[in-house]
């Protein structure tokens, strides 16, 4: 219909100009080393440009909106000026269908991802509209996009809610979720965006390497990746596995076992490592159970192995999986908690005879057990994508590790209206019980102003604790948390309420806006305001400031007034794990608060570690999965072959030529190469199985073999990769003679192979879920982890001077006291090379 806006070579001349600033800004800044965010500039005189052409935009009607749009199209990307009249149609599109009109801000932010940038934007701000309009000019310059969501409800909600403004510009949208069919899944795949759960995306891609049909696909090549809550997923959930497990029997553990290993004491029949993450019998404990077994029984002979092993897997059930923080029971099931959100993970569970454990804890039906088929972690998921964007409240602290494993920058949107937000100092206590006290009263006298209040804990459990306390206080609250997440939108809509108070677990991810005065913004939001607007209140500062930061941007959106404080204890699990009490002398008041620079210098010492403990096993992580994935992209290149082409049929047709001439003649051509790939298929997806599980094993053994050679002279992953190398040299070479030897004897009539029969039967049934992946906890880990936080940082040089006599070692909590008693203990175990270095940080701290 020929609608253009402005002046063509203009624009084109400008943005030739910014194009060209934005790689010079790019080089200066790796020349600068400063990878983390980018200049904005550029895209701000793009965003002028937007606004100019947006003046022809306002007088087009709907359908004369839509038709502009789509002489756009293109199958290239959008270039030049074509991307600013892009721009400026979809912003008056998303006033006409929704009511909102993208600030230059969220211009920008969708100008950045469409450069391939992860935005920042603070809450409030816009990111899913400006998310959307990034995605329809991916789609309108003909890519496929995927909208990473990190639950169903986001996923479909923001699918729905755009879903006018994609309409109207003529950009086909849908969304996928746990409860789609694989029909469902098949065509919502196929529109041009597609809003869907990242793990939900994880666990298609898995089960569409293993069909045996075409027509069974649900998925298309991955292209545009546009990630919500990008530094949640890309970086905090990035190792985590996303596994898909095959039935093959129901392990019910021995009741005997279970029964057994409940009697068994801490400290005495077993011992659970520094960092939580692992429990082994004692001598005594082995004794005991030794003795229980029968006379002469030796728990570690061959012919008790899989006792051995129930009895470890019962063990690691009872002590260090928790109800209500790992896993709820409801309905007669055990439901695993997503601790990154707080939320139920559905179809999800534990693998290698765990959920049986728990399952057999809680006295409920036990499930079928399973092995690992496939998995990917989402890492490796994201990086199949050929593009990648997406946005979030907190990017720029995690700015070089997106450079790093992504190789993509931040760009920072600064908010449409100044933050005001009052964030006061974070308050230290010296036990979790004065915290917890300080906590409630604090909370009381807020309550009393009126002021609506949110509290971010940390489980559910946690949640359900602090519930009790502030019933005890008669302070009326609503508690969201994995038990009740079917209402937490309508909780969290009333959350800015005046006298509401309103308890969340894991509030950083729920992804949830929060308007003053509830959802319609008509429940006394004047008095809101007046009173200071939202006051967020956590429990406890998480592993990472950036999760702090996500719970306080829940206040104070869009220039709204807002409030926050975070309450903290030395015998918080983020002190007690990531950092040590030697030499601490802390002086609390009487209400056991704690101001001195050093203990507040702790806490903050011991969040850095932990951030840093963070990046190192994401780091180890990806080496250990880079050699394994180049392996399966080998595997599934010959496995595509085999299932599109007749490869299966000439390979067998070569090694069993007279089985297979016999069958031709008796069955027919199309029969025999049929059962030739589903025999094909079947051997290359058990020996990958066999394979993954050859490498489970071999992650968790690795660090001894290589303490074996000395701890200086061999790498654990030079190891890893060596035999995992060589396990894998044969393993095709080894599926086609394993096919060939089935192919002889297989059942195969004018029906087709009978799998059952010929020894070849495919899983009963399969299921996903996703793994917390730490294979790394071994002894020599935990060595030299202590050895780290041994060494002080720099604030802890200059202590305030307290005197012997005004400190008793009983002040401090059990849980540090008894890390300072076991301190010189840990000491003797570490290897000679590693001692020595303990005794120079040691002298290092006297000087």
């Amino acid at each position: 219909m020929g609608v253009r806006v402005g002046a063509r070579n203009d624009r084109s001349r400008l943005y030739v100009a910014v194009i060209m600033a934005l790689k010079i800004a790019s080089r200066f800044r790796r020349l600068l080393q400063r990878p983390g965010s980018i200049d904005l500039g550029p895209y701000e005189r793009l965003t002028q440009l937007v606004g100019e052409a947006e003046e022809s935009v306002l007088s087009l009607t709907d359908e004369e909106l839509t038709e502009a749009v789509a002489e756009l199209r293109t199958t290239g990307g959008l270039h030049e000026d074509e991307q600013i009249e892009f721009l400026a149609l979809a912003r008056d599109a998303g006033n006409r269908a929704i009511g909102e009109r993208a600030f230059d801000g969220q211009v920008v932010g969708a100008l950045a991802m469409l450069q391939g940038r992860v935005v920042e934007m603070a809450t409030g701000e816009g990111k899913t509209l400006a998310g959307a309009i990034a995605a329809a000019g991916y789609a309108v310059g003909g890519r496929k996009v995927h909208v990473l969501a990190v639950n169903d409800y986001l996923a479909k909600r923001d699918a729905e809610w755009m879903g006018p403004v994609y309409e109207l510009l003529g950009v086909t949208v849908s969304h996928v979720g746990q409860a789609s069919t694989p029909e469902e899944r098949r065509e919502a795949y196929q529109a041009e965006v597609c809003y869907v759960p990242v793990s939900e995306i994880g666990f298609d891609v898995l089960r569409d390497r293993l069909v045996t049909d075409v027509a069974d696909r649900v998925t298309v090549e991955p292209d545009v990746a546009l990630v919500d809550e990008a530094d949640s997923v890309l970086i905090d959930e990035a190792r985590v596995p996303m596994v898909l497990a095959g039935a093959t029997r129901n392990e019910a553990l021995d009741d005997d076992v279970v029964q057994l290993v409940r009697t068994l004491r801490a400290g005495v029949d077993y011992e659970i490592d520094g960092d939580g993450r692992t429990v082994a019998l004692t001598d005594r404990g082995t004794d005991k159970v030794e003795k229980a077994l029968g006379e002469d029984a030796n728990l570690y002979d061959d012919e008790n192995l899989d006792t051995l092993t129930q009895i470890n897997v019962a063990l690691h059930a009872e002590v260090l999986l928790r109800r209500d923080v790992d896993y709820l029971v409801r309905d007669g099931k055990v439901s695993l908690i997503n601790n990154n959100r707080g939320r139920i993970a559905k179809l999800q569970r534990w693998p290698d005879g765990l959920q049986a454990a728990v399952e057999a804890k809680e006295a409920v039906p036990v499930s079928d057990s399973g092995e690992v088929l496939d998995s990917i972690t989402v890492q490796a998921l994201i990086k199949q994508y050929k593009s990648l964007c997406g946005m979030t409240g907190t990017a720029v602290v995690v700015g070089e590790s997106l450079q790093e494993f992504y190789e993509v920058d931040v760009a920072v949107v600064p908010p449409n209206k100044p933050n005001i937000r009052k964030d006061d100092q974070d308050r230290l206590y010296l036990t979790v019980d004065q915290k917890n006290d300080a906590l409630v009263k604090h909370i009381g006298e807020v309550h009393e102003t009126g002021r609506p209040i949110l509290i971010g804990t940390h489980s559910v459990e946690e949640s359900e604790q602090l519930s009790d306390k502030l019933e005890a206080a008669e302070i009326e609250h609503v508690v969201l948390n994995a038990k009740n997440d079917a209402e937490e939108a309508a909780i969290i809509a009333e959350a800015g309420v005046p006298g509401t108070v309103t308890v969340s677990t894991q509030m950083a991810g729920r992804g949830t806006d929060i308007r003053l005065g509830g959802k319609d913004e008509t429940h006394d939001k004047d008095k809101a305001l007046e009173l200071g607007g939202l006051y967020v209140v956590g429990t406890g500062l998480h592993a990472s400031r950036r999760l702090d930061d996500q719970l306080r941007g829940r206040a104070g959106r869009q220039g709204d007034p807002g409030g926050s404080l975070f309450f903290a204890s030395l015998a918080d699990e983020l002190v007690t794990r990531y950092s040590v009490s030697s030499g601490l002398r802390p002086h609390p008041d009487d209400t056991g608060r704690l101001t001195d620079r050093k203990s507040v210098g702790m806490l903050e010492h011991a969040q850095r570690v932990a951030d840093g403990a963070n990046a190192e096993l994401h780091r180890t992580t990806w080496q250990y999965n880079r050699l394994t994935g180049q392996q399966r992209a080998i595997l599934l290149e010959t496995r595509e072959k085999v299932l599109t082409e007749d490869l299966a049929a000439d390979e067998l047709a070569e090694r069993a030529k007279e089985r297979y001439d016999e069958l031709i003649d008796e069955v027919g051509e199309d029969v025999v190469k049929a059962a030739a790939r589903r025999i094909a298929l079947r051997h290359l997806d058990r020996r990958w199985t066999d394979h993954l599980a050859y490498l489970a094993d071999l992650r968790e053994g690795i660090h001894l073999r290589s303490l074996a050679g000395g701890i200086v002279h061999l790498k654990p992953i030079d190891e890893f990769n060596k035999s995992a190398i060589a396990s894998f040299d044969t393993l095709i070479e080894d599926s086609w003679k394993d096919a060939a030897e089935t192919f002889v004897d297989a059942e195969i009539t004018s029906d087709g192979l009978n799998e059952e029969t010929s020894g070849i039967p495919r899983p009963t049934a399969t299921w996903t879920y996703l793994v917390n992946d730490n294979p790394f906890g071994t002894e020599a880990d935990r060595i030299l982890g202590r050895l780290r936080n041994a060494i002080k940082p720099e604030s802890f040089s200059e202590p305030e001077e307290i005197l012997a006599e005004d400190f008793d070692d009983d002040d401090l909590p059990e849980e540090l006291r008894d890390a300072d008693d076991d301190s010189d203990d840990e000491a003797d175990d570490l290897p000679e090379e590693l001692r020595d270095a303990d005794d120079e940080a040691d002298e290092d701290q006297k000087k």
